[in-house]
This record gives structure tokens, C-alpha cells and sequence, in this order.
């Protein structure tokens, strides 16, 4: 018998993601007819050939623990066909050909204390950063700030009665993993890091520190006859890049790190070009573990969206149409100088017509 040789494993990309489709999702790949959508959190596709599959959108945070991921797939098997999969904001969608299981599922899924919901003209799941569990630039926890605010959301996420689907972020700093969204929650540093010089020599490597700065803040010195770092605060942007590789810069501070508000972010291009976010917001408390400051005025801008725009208005076409002025007038939001943006390359951007709406 011929000696089997190993198999060399694939040390990048995605594994091939067939093997863990259904079998009817396999079979009509690229074929299907149509699709429905019968309550908030269920869709039904229908392929040319007559097959249809039923999935199941369950909230679920990112962040699970072993015994609920336990849980959910026993409902799995007993309920669907024993398919699920995660989507890209971290809910679990349970894939099933049989529609008269469906709302057994659902309520074996209330049941365990989860929701239903998230599709079509909903309040998605927010998505966040890593936050603490691993990340040594926080200013904050931005799991701890999904979980509180889909708490004061969670009626937007099991309805669809919003203009049209309202894609929420967190980021936990400005500079590394974050996205952007219809809305943005963002942490920013306020201040220039404080230097332990003590321990700078001992920590750090110097040029690294330096090299890592994006505005070039950051030079070698002599402090107290030791090698240490200086920061030029002028050019600071207050951004934590350079804590990592030297935690004797600490900038996290409880009372100077605060959280923004950015609105406008969309990457489709159905009606429109997409579109960078913008900042609406900035200063509010980093005030855990319920952030109420930044629940409010989030809750805030949904009410005067769901209020004001158009059926399928996304966020940035409805401010679009409306105008910033009266964005601002309808989020009950301060408008300040710190808003505009005053990079040199920005002139291109700014308004320079005669037509400014009012």
C-alpha cells in the first residue's frame, strides 16, 4: 500500500467556503430566481429550479462564549438542517428548506433570550473594534458601547421601519481597525501622551516610536542623561500610534479621552457615489458602563431620520438633500468651527459656490 502523503496546509486566504454551504445553496450557486422577505428577520429565496431556503437572522455579539455557541448550534440541529454561518457584523443565520419550521425556530430562539431581526430596513448590528480583549491602543471599550446601546436600539433591530438599513460602527481609536458607517462612534485621544522617561530606554525602541508617528511628531532626546523620545505637541494629532510600541507613552486618560460622533459613511453606489463620513459630534464623556452621553445623541439622529427621509434614503443621501444647516438644527447638535475641516488639501471639498442652502 502507497504511503498517503500529507496534505501541505494553505497558510493564507479564506478556506473555500462551499464545503460549508448548504446542499441547496450548492446546488443553485448563481441560480436563483428571486427573493422575499417575510418578516424582519427572515428572508426566503426561491431558485429557478423551484428550490427555496429559508434564513434566519439571530442577534448575536461577537464577542461569544462557548456554552451560547453551544446553545445556538443544538437549536440548529434540532430546528434547522444543522447549517449556520456568521454574518459580516457578527450575527448568527441559521440556513433551513423546510418554511413551516420557521417559526418554531424563532421562538426556540427567543426562548434562550435572543432576538430575531436585522434585515432589510432595520438597524443592523453594530460592529466594533476589539476593544480591551486584545488591543493595547483603547481609550475605551467599544464592545461595552455596542452592548449598551443596542440595549436602548434593540425595537430598531427587531422592526423594519426604518427609511432604509442603518449600518451603526464602533472604533475603539481612530488610526487602526475601524470602519465606517451610516453612523460612527469613535474614541479620540485629546491630549499629547505623557512620557515616563524613566523607563523609555529600558521599554522602547526608539526608531520604531518615531517611524510610526503618521505627522512626524515624534524625535529622539536626552532627558535627565538618558536616551528618551520628546513629542512636538504642535503637530500631535493625539492618535495613540505610538503607545504600543512603547507604553511609557501613555495616552489613555479617564477624564481627556472622549468619544465623536461621525455621520454619512456608505459604500454603495445604487443611487450614489459612496461617501467619506463626517463629524457631527466630538467631546461627548467617556462615561462607562452605559455611555448614556452618546446613546442619546445617536438615538437622536435616528428619530430625525427615520422622521425626515425618503423610502430608501440612506443617512448620507437624506443629509444630502436636507443640507448640513438643518442637520444639525434637527439633531438638536451644536455646529462650531471644529467642524470644518482645516487641512490644507480640504479647499477642494469645501463649498465654493454662491448656492448654499440655508
Amino acid at each position: 500500500m502507497a504511503k498517503q502523503e500529507m496534505r501541505e496546509p494553505i497558510e493564507t486566504g479564506c478556506p473555500d467556503p462551499f464545503q460549508y454551504m448548504h446542499p441547496v445553496m450548492r446546488k443553485n450557486f448563481g441560480l436563483w430566481d428571486y427573493h422575499e422577505h417575510p418578516r424582519p428577520g427572515v428572508l426566503r429565496h426561491v431558485a429557478k429550479s423551484g428550490d427555496e431556503i429559508w434564513t434566519v437572522r439571530v442577534g448575536t455579539q461577537r464577542i461569544l462564549d462557548v456554552y451560547s455557541l453551544r446553545e445556538l448550534c443544538d437549536i440548529g440541529d434540532e430546528y434547522a438542517d444543522g447549517f449556520i454561518h456568521f454574518t459580516i457584523r457578527s450575527n448568527l443565520e441559521y440556513q433551513l428548506t423546510d418554511g413551516s419550521r420557521v417559526d418554531a425556530l424563532i421562538k426556540a430562539v427567543e426562548d434562550k433570550g435572543y432576538i430575531v431581526g436585522g434585515t432589510q430596513n432595520s438597524v443592523t448590528m453594530l460592529s466594533h473594534t476589539q476593544g480591551w480583549l486584545h488591543c493595547d491602543i483603547p481609550g475605551t471599550d467599544a464592545s461595552g458601547v455596542v452592548k449598551s446601546m443596542m440595549d436602548e436600539l434593540i425595537d430598531d433591530f427587531r422592526t423594519a421601519e426604518m427609511p432604509n438599513r442603518v449600518h451603526i460602527t464602533t472604533s475603539c481609536c481612530q488610526i487602526n481597525c475601524g470602519g465606517q458607517g451610516d453612523i460612527a462612534i469613535n474614541v479620540q485621544h485629546t491630549k499629547p501622551p505623557k512620557i515616563n522617561h524613566d523607563l523609555v530606554a529600558n521599554v522602547c525602541e526608539r526608531p520604531s516610536v518615531v517611524a510610526r508617528c503618521p505627522v512626524a511628531a515624534m524625535r529622539p532626546a536626552l532627558v535627565n542623561g538618558k536616551p528618551s523620545l520628546e513629542v512636538d505637541e504642535k503637530k500631535c494629532i493625539c492618535c495613540g500610534a505610538c503607545f504600543p510600541p512603547c507604553p511609557p507613552m501613555m495616552i489613555n486618560d479617564a477624564e481627556h479621552t472622549k468619544l465623536a460622533i461621525w455621520v454619512g459613511g456608505n459604500h454603495s453606489n445604487a443611487r450614489g457615489k459612496p461617501t467619506f463620513q463626517r463629524l457631527v459630534a466630538a467631546g461627548i464623556p467617556n462615561n462607562p458602563p452605559r455611555w448614556p452621553e452618546a446613546t442619546a445623541i445617536v438615538k437622536r439622529i435616528l428619530k430625525a431620520y427615520k422622521e425626515g427621509a425618503r423610502d430608501w434614503e440612506r443617512i448620507n443621501e437624506w443629509v444630502e438633500r436636507i443640507g448640513w444647516p438643518r442637520f444639525f438644527e434637527e439633531v438638536e447638535l451644536p455646529f462650531t468651527k471644529y467642524h470644518i475641516d482645516n487641512w490644507r488639501g480640504a479647499r477642494a471639498s469645501l463649498n465654493s459656490s454662491n448656492y448654499i442652502r440655508f
